[in-house]
C-alpha cells in the first residue's frame, strides 16, 4: 500500500480504536501530511519502506528551516510534535508487519524549559475587581474572570460550557477535557455568587454560559448563536488586565497558572494539582516546580543546620 493509503487507515486507527479526540486526529493529520509532501517532493517517497534515517534526518532540517506567519521559525516544541506523530505512525506500521523504518531509531529533541506568566495574589485580586457594574456585560465579565480563576478551565473548555452543566448549589460540575478526559472542577463562593447575578440577569434561552451582548439578547436565538468565541474571551481578560494596571500580558492560561500556582502556594501537592487541571501526565504539571522549589527553599532555611536542643 501506498503511503497515502496507510495515513488514512492510521488516522482511523486514531479516531475508532484509540478513541483520540477529532483535534488529536486533525493534528496527526496535519503533521503526517507535511511529512507526506516533504518526502514526496524531496526524496520521491511513496512506501513504507523508503522511510529511511537520511529522509528523516533532512526532514528535520527542513522543519528546523520552516518559515511560517511572519518569517517566523517553527518552535522547537511543534517540531518535536511532527516528529512524534511520525515516530507514532512508523509504531502502527510495524504492528501491521509492514516494512518501514523502526521508530526507535528516530530520537526526539528535548523541548525547553517552559516559563509560565501568573498573577500575583494582589494581581488576581486587582483583575477580579477591575470587572465592576450591574448591567449584563458587566456581570459577565466578572462571572467569566471569577470562573477561569476558580475553577482552572482552559479556555476551549469555558467556550463549551453550557447552563445545563453548572451545578452552583453543589459548586461543581464535570467538564470535557483533552483526549475527551472527563474531571470535576469546583466553584469558589465568589464564583458562584458572580455567576447567579450574572444568570439571573440573562433573559435569552442560549444554552451557552457566556454569550456576547446584542440587542436582540432577550428574544428567542438559534444554539451556538450567541456563544463567545476563544478570541472574544481573550480579548475580554486582556481588557480588565490593562484596566487593572497589570503590565504582564495576560491571557485567559495565565489565570489557569495563577489557579495552579495560588494550591500550591497553599499547600496543595502537585498530584492533586495535576487532577485538577487535568494533565494526564505529572510532568505537564511540573513547570510549576517554581512555586514547589521555593517552598522547599523555605524548608531548607527553617531547619538545615540547626542545632539540636
Amino acid at each position: 500500500m501506498k503511503l497515502d493509503d496507510l495515513f488514512l487507515d492510521y488516522l482511523e486507527y486514531l479516531e475508532i480504536e484509540k478513541n483520540n479526540s477529532q483535534k488529536t486526529v486533525e493534528n496527526y493529520n496535519h503533521y503526517l501530511r507535511r511529512f507526506l509532501a516533504f518526502a514526496e517532493s524531496k526524496f520521491k517517497v511513496f512506501q513504507p519502506q523508503d522511510i529511511t534515517l537520511n529522509v528523516v534526518r533532512k526532514y528535520r532540517v527542513y522543519l528546523n528551516r520552516l518559515k511560517i506567519d511572519h518569517d517566523k521559525t517553527l518552535k522547537i516544541s511543534t517540531q518535536n510534535y511532527h516528529v512524534i506523530a511520525l515516530r507514532n505512525f512508523l509504531k502502527y506500521l510495524t504492528r501491521r508487519d509492514i516494512e518501514t523504518l523502526s521508530a526507535e531509531k528516530i530520537e526526539v529533541g528535548k523541548n525547553p524549559t517552559r516559563q509560565i506568566e501568573f498573577l500575583t495574589a494582589e494581581e488576581v485580586e486587582r483583575l477580579l475587581n477591575s470587572a465592576k457594574g450591574d448591567d449584563l456585560a458587566s456581570l459577565r465579565d466578572r462571572a467569566l474572570l471569577e470562573l477561569l480563576f476558580s475553577t482552572g478551565l482552559r479556555v476551549s473548555e469555558l467556550v463549551g460550557l453550557d447552563r445545563e452543566n453548572l451545578n452552583l448549589k453543589r459548586q461543581e460540575f464535570s467538564v470535557r477535557g483533552k483526549g475527551d478526559k472527563i474531571r470535576i472542577v469546583f466553584v469558589s463562593n465568589t464564583a458562584k455568587n458572580a455567576l447567579e447575578k450574572y444568570l439571573n440577569k440573562r433573559m435569552d434561552i442560549d444554552p451557552a454560559v457566556f454569550v456576547r451582548m446584542t440587542k436582540g439578547l432577550n428574544v428567542e436565538a438559534d444554539a451556538e448563536s450567541l456563544r463567545l468565541t476563544t478570541r472574544s474571551i481573550q480579548r475580554i481578560v486582556k481588557k480588565y488586565a490593562t484596566k487593572a494596571g497589570i503590565v504582564k500580558d495576560v491571557h485567559p492560561h495565565t489565570l489557569r497558572h495563577s489557579f495552579a500556582t495560588d494550591l500550591l502556594q497553599n499547600g496543595a501537592d502537585i498530584r492533586s494539582v495535576q487532577e485538577l487541571l487535568g494533565h494526564s501526565d505529572i510532568t505537564t504539571t511540573q513547570i510549576y516546580t517554581h512555586v514547589t522549589n521555593e517552598g522547599l527553599k523555605d524548608i531548607h532555611r527553617k531547619f538545615h543546620g540547626r542545632k539540636k536542643a
